[in-house]
């Protein structure tokens, strides 16, 4: 049963006809999966083969509703924001387990696929490279192909090392039942520094490999050089991070400099909520399109307002909504901000008004109203179950268009993206703020940490107010965390950041907090501070999650578990 399991992680089968690894006890051939032979001797079959490494295979109970994993999370019902202070899951699905720190190697939540899921890919990577060369194709498209498989092969690194620390390092080592599992160099970690090196390398490989454009529509959602330099940086500038210590912010600004000097994306100027509703823009560097009949969770739905039959699920929380600077670019704790705790919601950073449903939002021609009592996005409210528990609701992603009620196969059809260009730019604008200082402007580069983050915040429909020349390093850092904060809320990107720059135990050790609203006659009369979920916890263990046992167990306890989680 250990080897079965082990097999499940380093032997695992593809998605796109169930390749297997070679079972030596067995002299019939399998009628049911493609052969070597087979996939070698096709082109067409080879590709489509790498095509679905971009996928994975379901693990978990909810997970990739309806259609196959890509990375990350993405769109499900319980959000990876569900497990920051971003938002929480109004009907847990192994989130709060995860944000009361309760996290156990017997008990991973909804971060439970993350180790096998990747394993598993690296393997059907490795597989594929072994083949490559056997394959009838022109020189250039073999090219093309093992950029692909070297960058997927990353990015499942990627989420291993963020998500892990040190990890096993496979190399293209294709594991199979006839191999000998006693070898403890099988099961060693790497360090991190080590790791970083490894995938840090693989992508300037892939890079030189992988074209500069792919074409329109979902070929879109295929590696480019653009999509292979993009995830150099976000690691790179990981690695430069305090958590990770195995880098320099200097390489970290040049990797994303190498992004910004393809002169290919910029900042979309269609509106920063319209963004998400469609990736054929110039900001896209590599996201996930969906189409009829292969859509993912319907967001409307699951996310909506009571009132509108909606399930209310990922609903944001006080804490995040207090760190919208007010238009005028002040924290609403400044005193000259104009911040009126009578009207919260007025004048605030113009994203806040495409990330979030507060009481008074227009919504689908009405107007969402979670005040008490008698609010109908309240507890006082039909569907009163699905009432949200900070008082909030998601706007980002979300398309009016599409129907709440009875949305199946009618909605869904959303990009998500792995990586857009306002990434790049603020990945640039640390990296190079903590290495040269705001307004310093490296060799190589055209613009300073400063004029990154400025070009973000000038985005046409946000225009906040461009950050004045003459800022400390520590002022600027301030300014960097504040834009990644919003610009990328909900995206996958607070849980790493805080981890990365140790600031989790200030973070996630805040309560998860709601708001009440009173309403009194037609007047709003006050606002009242809630706990939207108690017992929200963070410990030192929290920066890296524990390696599910039955992992270890299928090691014969060979695999060393994450620090703190013996």
């Amino acid at each position: 049963m250990k080897k079965r399991v082990l097999i499940n992680i380093l032997c695992a089968a593809g998605v796109l006809a169930g390749v297997s690894c070679k079972k030596n006890f067995l002299d019939v051939t399998p009628t049911d999966r493609l052969s070597e032979a087979q996939l070698q001797g096709d082109s067409s079959l080879f590709e489509a083969f790498v095509i679905n490494r971009y996928l994975g295979v379901r693990l978990q109970d909810k997970e990739a509703d309806g259609v196959d994993p890509g990375f990350g999370r993405g769109f499900e019902y319980a959000m990876w924001s569900s497990i920051t202070d971003e938002s929480v899951y109004n009907n847990d699905d192994n989130t709060w387990l995860i944000q009361r720190a309760q996290l156990a190697p017997e008990n991973t939540g909804i971060a439970g696929s993350l180790w096998g899921r990747s394993y598993r890919g690296i393997r059907e990577c490795n597989y594929a490279l072994n083949l490559l060369g056997g394959v009838v194709i022109s020189p250039a498209r073999r090219d093309q192909l093992r950029g692909e498989l070297k960058f997927l092969r990353a990015f499942r690194y990627q989420d291993l090392i963020r998500n892990y620390g040190g990890v096993i390092l496979r190399g293209d080592r294709i594991s199979n039942l006839g191999d000998d599992f006693t070898d403890d160099a099988l099961f060693k970690k790497s360090t991190i520094q080590e790791c970083m090196n490894y995938v840090l390398a693989e992508l300037d490989s892939a890079a030189i490999y992988l074209p500069a454009d792919n074409g329109a529509g979902w070929l879109q959602g295929r590696a480019t050089k653009g999509a292979a330099l993009a995830l150099k940086s976000r690691l790179a500038l990981y690695a430069a991070s305090p958590l990770y210590n195995a880098g320099t912010w200097e390489a970290a600004a040049t990797a994303a400099n190498a992004v910004i000097a393809l002169n290919k994306y910029g900042i979309y100027s269609g509106g920063y909520g319209n963004m998400f509703l469609d990736a054929n823009n110039n900001e896209n560097i590599l996201a996930r399109q969906f189409i009829k009949n292969a859509g993912h969770t319907h967001l409307e739905i699951a996310n909506g307002p009571n009132s509108y039959e909606g399930w209310g699920g990922n609903v944001p929380l006080q804490n995040l909504v207090d760190d919208y600077e007010m238009s005028n670019g002040k924290a609403i704790t400044d005193p000259s901000s104009g911040y009126d705790t009578a009207n919260p919601y007025a004048n605030r950073d113009k994203r806040f008004y495409a990330t979030i449903l507060y009481n008074g939002a227009s919504y689908r021609g009405g107007t969402v109203e979670t005040f008490t009592p008698g609010g109908r996005d309240s507890k006082d409210g039909p569907n009163n179950w699905n009432t949200s528990r900070s008082g909030y609701y998601l706007k980002k992603f979300m398309n009016d268009t599409y129907p709440i009620i009875n949305p199946w196969g009618n909605a869904g059809f959303q990009p998500w993206y792995y990586f857009r260009y306002a990434e790049i730019l603020l990945n640039y604008a640390e990296a190079a703020n903590e290495a040269y200082g705001p307004d310093v402007i490296p060799s190589g580069a055209t613009l300073s940490a400063r004029a990154a983050v400025n070009q973000v915040r000038a985005r046409v429909g946000i225009e906040m107010p461009a950050l004045e020349a003459g800022l400390s390093k520590d002022a600027m850092r301030a300014a960097v965390r504040y834009e990644r904060r919003v610009e990328l809320a909900f995206e996958e990107h607070r849980f790493y950041d805080v981890r990365r720059w140790m600031i989790a135990p200030v973070t996630e050790n805040i309560p998860a907090y709601g708001i009440v609203i009173h309403k009194t006659g037609n007047t709003i009369t006050w606002h009242e501070r809630k706990i939207a979920l108690d017992g929200r916890k963070f410990e030192t263990r929290n920066y890296f999650l524990p390696i599910p046992r039955t992992e270890i167990q299928a090691s014969n306890g060979k695999i060393q578990q994450t620090t703190g989680y013996n």
